[in-house]
């Protein structure tokens, strides 16, 4: 049984990633995408979106770190992942799942699943660039409108040599909406014969439990639940109480006040705001205490001004953390 932390573009950047992985529980973690479109990368664009490529394509807990790739021309993707592989990430991961109307309007993410051969020609290209040693998966949704060719695609996939496939159980016109359709995991896990990762709609350990069930999945990627309960890997790990209480806030308060440190670093102080605001705002579904702050600060744009609300609430700067 692996855990694995998605990759949530505008979300998950490297400074939350290096929050969860340091609370625990992932055996990888995938980076945002790198968005490959009429040329050839410099490596400086890889390290920028994933430092962790300048410690072993590790976070500092230790957890590996693969790098997302997203385009729609296989030669060069196949050129850039050979590129990416000179600093050794611990694996490439092709993006076919992206539902923004900024990617899909131009043939990129979840656009590309009704073409499934250009899927496989993708693939192939790439893991032909690649050492073996660096392994190719694919994330994929169901489809673009449907599931009609969920199958087809996780199938050209495989044949294409893609390692593992990660199946997000919706459709691009689904967005996030609920419920994610485990029983199509299921399906494809039948079709092909590599492993198949469950993504999707997994808030909670019961959320793990059934989706397990129906997905007959063994590995699972966690998303956004993740970034609204840092403890859930650990919790599905049995090594953490099942389900949030305000124990875990407390816990919680030197990692916001770490990621807020981490953000400020890497950002304007507006857009440094902006990222810690919308981590308080998925945090509001587990942790009520989050709700509160999130409400304090909503209106803030100012670092001086967030470092006394965050005080004000028991954040302090310079946290030690556990």
């Amino acid at each position: 049984m692996r855990l694995l932390l998605a990759p949530m573009e505008g979300v998950a950047d490297f400074v939350l990633r290096d929050v969860l992985t340091r609370i625990g529980g992932y055996d990888l973690a995938v980076s945002e995408f790198v968005r490959v479109s009429g040329t050839l990368l410099p490596p400086r664009t890889y390290v920028r979106l994933c430092p962790e490529i300048g410690s072993g394509s590790r976070t500092a807990a230790g957890t590996p770190v693969a790098v997302q790739l997203l385009g729609s021309d296989p030669a060069l993707l196949a050129a850039n992942a050979a590129r990416l592989a000179r600093l050794a990430p611990h694996g490439i991961d092709l993006n076919f799942g992206c539902p923004a109307k900024v990617v899909n309007r131009h043939g990129g993410g979840a656009m590309l699943l009704d073409r499934p051969r250009l899927l496989h020609d993708i693939v192939q290209a790439v893991s032909a660039a690649v050492p073996a040693a660096i392994p190719v998966s694919a994330k994929m949704r169901l489809g673009i409108a449907d599931p009609s060719l969920a199958v087809d695609c996780a199938q050209a996939l495989a044949d294409g040599g893609a390692q593992a496939i990660v199946v997000h159980a919706r459709t691009r016109e689904q967005g996030y909406r609920a419920p994610a359709h485990w029983e199509w995991v299921a399906r494809i896990g039948l079709a092909v014969g590599v492993p198949v990762v469950a993504n999707g709609e997994v808030w909670s350990v019961r959320d793990w439990v059934r989706c397990r069930e129906v997905s007959a999945a063994s590995d699972v990627m966690l998303g956004r639940g993740a970034v609204s309960d840092p403890w859930l890997a650990r919790r599905i790990r049995g090594e953490h109480d099942p389900d949030p209480g305000p124990a875990d806030w407390i816990a919680l308060r030197p990692h916001v006040a770490h990621y807020w440190a981490g953000v400020q670093q890497r950002a304007a102080p507006v857009h440094a705001c902006g990222r810690l605001k919308l981590w308080l705002g998925l945090l509001r579904r587990n942790y009520p205490e989050a709700a509160v702050v999130h409400t304090a600060v909503r209106g803030i744009v100012d670092a001086v001004r967030m470092n006394q609300e965050l005080h004000r609430h028991g954040i302090t700067a310079n946290p030690t953390l556990p």
